[in-house]
């Protein structure tokens, strides 16, 4: 079935404003105008971003919305996937970010408007224990883009945490996925996204 709704999920300190959100944003807005396409500044407690994200998709159609997932946003993904039961992109997505978030508790910056702080405060690690999920409902269901060149990440933990779902694995590569673009027609593919009709 062709998607409809498509949801996009920032890393920890970053944005809609990430090359890949913004990569994204132009393609759904030059090629699938006609689709719902939604990605919010994600606030820094994970419970307050569940909300939101339960909140912003209520409506959308389970088996016609997808979410895409960077980082932190793709352990949100991994979350909402199973919540909905929906398709989910995870880029190099975050596994145990309450182990790996629990030192950057204080004042953190923005990383794309260093200017802007913001605090993580220690219930956040919590928040975000609360928010793990098993292992997916439907792998089928999940896409996953992972770098072996991760700078922050384990890919090996990355691959294991999603053993029969669809992975890309690349070598080399960094945490941001620098060529994404690269990779772009393979996540449209999987997405299936149809054009006006």
């Amino acid at each position: 079935m062709p998607t409809t709704h498509v949801l996009y999920l920032h890393g920890f300190r970053s944005s809609p404003q990430s090359t890949k959100a913004r990569q994204m944003t132009a393609i759904m807005a030059e090629q699938f105008a006609h689709i719902e396409w939604w990605c919010p500044q994600l606030p820094p407690s994970p419970q307050a971003a569940a909300e939101l994200i339960q909140s912003g998709t209520a409506g959308w159609p389970a088996n016609r919305m997808a979410v895409m997932g960077s980082s932190l946003g793709g352990f949100y993904a991994t979350w909402l996937a199973a919540q909905r039961d929906c398709k989910a992109v995870l880029l190099n997505p975050a596994i145990d970010p309450a182990r790996d978030l629990s030192k950057y508790i204080g004042e953190q910056t923005s990383w794309h408007d260093p200017t802007e702080r913001f605090y993580f405060a220690p219930e956040f690690v919590d928040e975000l224990r609360a928010l793990e999920v098993g292992p997916a409902p439907h792998p089928e269901r999940l896409w996953a883009l992972i770098a072996k060149g991760d700078e922050v990440l384990d890919w090996r933990e990355m691959t294991a945490r999603y053993p029969t779902s669809h992975q890309v694995l690349m070598e080399g590569g960094d945490h941001a996925i620098s060529n994404f673009a690269h990779y772009l027609p393979q996540v449209l593919e999987f997405l299936n996204l149809q054009p006006a009709p």
